[in-house]
């Protein structure tokens, strides 16, 4: 009987053992029938580590997030268990039944394969209710506004769409990125640059809530009528907390992806009253100031002199014409220099624009410059106002008397006018010279001529030495492979370096930077690669797989870090692994 037990003990401890030993590898889904506007989480776990990892093709789904890889590692009843998983979050592209095919991993020299999983995708599904639904809670926590300064602006009147990304206190965000842009096919738009995203206090229906002020944008409507503002969509990780509690009573987080918009705005633009508008009005919307001024009010014939006709304020500065001066004939002007020195900021374009005109007389006399009128529409006392300059006299006191001039005082412009000449108005100019040096100097026995002669023996030395240190350096074929690796990496990372900290040309650079090496070293035009056929790319010529992990992983990040924030020591960060991966590659692949 004892015997019995014996072999009954051992068949148990036999069969849990061939049990434990068991490879395991699945894919989980977080479900399989979901609304076109939900999201998918696909989970691909194994008990045993593993190598070369090649997720499905998810060609019906986009993928939001992901990869993320996770590992655990547990003891229980004296028994080692190993967890590994990497998740994908999808969003699906179109209504249907789909299947994800099968995903492949390496362990132990085998190959192992999931099962292929059907997905139901329906229509759009309503917000689920459930208080204890993390996406439910998500959607009653996270809002994106896009808040207009006035909905019924005059024609090229300024206003201004801060869209604002309300978050509840007990939830955050991890990461955003942007789906759709707005565009502003109607308007004048300039962005406002927002240098480092700081999170505030406020409320958002009457509750308090904390937001962030993510884009800012000054808009000038060039069309009367109702004019539509396309929303702003974004894709948002975020944190939701769970029922569940860490030991030391902490709520633990999940994480769920949404996608948030500030909706359609309809701006009702109104016409500039008919009602008293000049017809000298070009257009100008605002509150400004105008003047006409003159380097100087006397000088010689032939000399020069400057008139500026300048406008300054606050209003649509680029948006329209300046008055043109009306000269007296005798008057040469010619075509003036526009310059601009505005900004821009929430409360429109501050600043001033203005002509320069070069005059030059050429006549002897007295020249009046008539009063020029700037006409404008004043937004505060919604009426149009003129301002007209004063009447400048230039006075030239030497030159030629103008017969025309003095027959015809008022003859400006308007039609052609006798020119007349004057013998001494040019001089001849000669071309050829005959000129030769004070001193003259040889060079045979000189400074030069001795130094030249001496530095040929003297770099005999130097190149002896230069060969000897080439001969060593070349035959150090492991250090040469790592310099020329390395050198590889600082030329194709070269852009990337010299836009540190602007995120979005430097992550931009470093995207393409990286490529552009692909490109070059595998002889492949990366266009319409994904990150997994790169992957499968670089394991075919030999690369680790935890270099092509990182290789990808940069990727990435280059795609989401330009639509969050990131430092100047995150950017050195990415741009070191960046040149660390290159160099590996350079160095493993076959």
């Amino acid at each position: 009987m004892k015997s019995i037990k014996q072999i009954v003990a051992i068949l148990v401890l036999l069969i849990s053992s061939v049990t434990f030993a068991q490879v395991k590898f699945e894919a989980k889904v977080s479900k399989t029938k979901l609304g076109i506007n939900e999201r998918l989480r696909v989970d691909f776990e194994m008990n045993k580590d593993g190598d070369n990892f090649n997720p499905p093709s998810f060609s019906n789904f986009n993928v939001v997030g992901g990869p993320n890889q996770s590992v655990s590692k547990s003891w229980v009843n004296g028994v080692s268990q190993f967890s590994k998983t990497y998740s994908y979050f999808l969003a699906p592209k179109s209504q249907g039944t789909f299947t994800l095919s099968q995903a492949t991993i390496e362990i132990g020299g085998e190959v192992y394969k999931t099962s292929p999983v059907k997905i139901t995708v329906t229509s759009a599904v309503s917000k689920p209710r459930d208080g204890n639904n993390a996406d439910y809670v998500a959607s009653e926590n996270i809002h994106l506004v896009a808040e207009v300064s006035k909905a019924n602006p005059y024609l090229n009147e300024a206003i201004t769409v801060v869209y604002k990304l309300y978050v509840s206190p007990n939830t955050g965000v991890s990461n955003w990125r942007e789906i759709d842009n707005p565009k502003y096919s109607d308007f004048w738009s300039q962005n406002i640059d927002i240098k480092g995203l700081q999170v505030k206090n406020g409320t958002y229906k009457g509750e308090d809530y904390r937001y962030v002020e993510l884009r800012k944008t000054v808009l000038y409507p060039q069309k009367t009528g109702k004019l539509k503002i396309e929303p702003l969509s974004l894709d948002i990780t975020v944190d939701v907390p769970t029922n569940r509690r860490d030991i030391f009573g902490g709520r633990l987080m999940t994480q769920v992806h949404k996608t948030v918009s500030a909706g359609e705005r309809t701006i009702n633009v109104k016409q500039l009253p008919e009602a008293g508008r000049p017809d000298d009005f070009t257009g100008a919307v605002g509150d400004y100031d105008f003047k006409v001024i003159t380097s100087k009010t006397e000088l010689k014939a032939s000399e020069s002199l400057n008139l500026n006709v300048e406008v300054s304020g606050n209003g649509n500065l680029k948006l329209f014409e300046l008055p043109k001066v009306n000269l007296p004939s005798s008057l040469e002007v010619y075509e003036p220099e526009h310059s601009e020195n505005v900004r821009t900021n929430l409360g429109g374009m501050q600043g001033r624009v203005s002509d320069s005109y070069t005059v030059v007389p050429q006549f002897k006399g007295k020249y009046p410059i008539p009063s020029i009128s700037f006409s404008y529409f004043d937004l505060k006392t919604e009426s149009y106002k003129r301002i007209s300059s004063e009447e400048i006299v230039v006075d030239v006191t030497q030159g030629p008397n103008n017969t025309v001039a003095e027959t015809h005082p008022s003859a400006i412009n308007d039609g052609k006018q006798p020119v007349v000449l004057n013998k001494d108005h040019f001089a001849f100019i000669k071309t050829k010279t005959d000129l030769e040096p004070a001193e003259k100097s040889y060079f045979f026995k000189s400074k030069l001529f001795w130094t030249s002669l001496l530095v040929p023996f003297l770099m005999i030395p130097l190149a002896l030495v230069f060969r000897r240190q080439k001969a060593v350096r070349d035959a150090d074929v492991t250090g040469n492979r790592i310099r020329k690796a390395d050198k590889l990496a600082k030329k194709y990372l070269g852009a990337a370096k010299k836009a540190l900290g602007q995120k979005e040309a430097f992550y931009v650079a470093l995207e393409k930077a990286l490529h552009n090496y692909l490109k070059a070293k595998l002889n492949i035009e990366t266009g319409d690669l994904s990150k997994d056929k790169i992957q499968a790319l670089l394991q075919d010529k030999g690369v680790e797989q935890s270099v092509i992990l990182q290789f990808t992983s940069i990727l990435e990040s280059c795609e989401l870090a330009r639509y969050t924030p990131s430092t100047k020591v995150t950017m050195q960060q990415d741009y070191d692994k960046a040149a660390s991966a290159i160099s590996l590659i350079d160095k493993q692949i076959r």
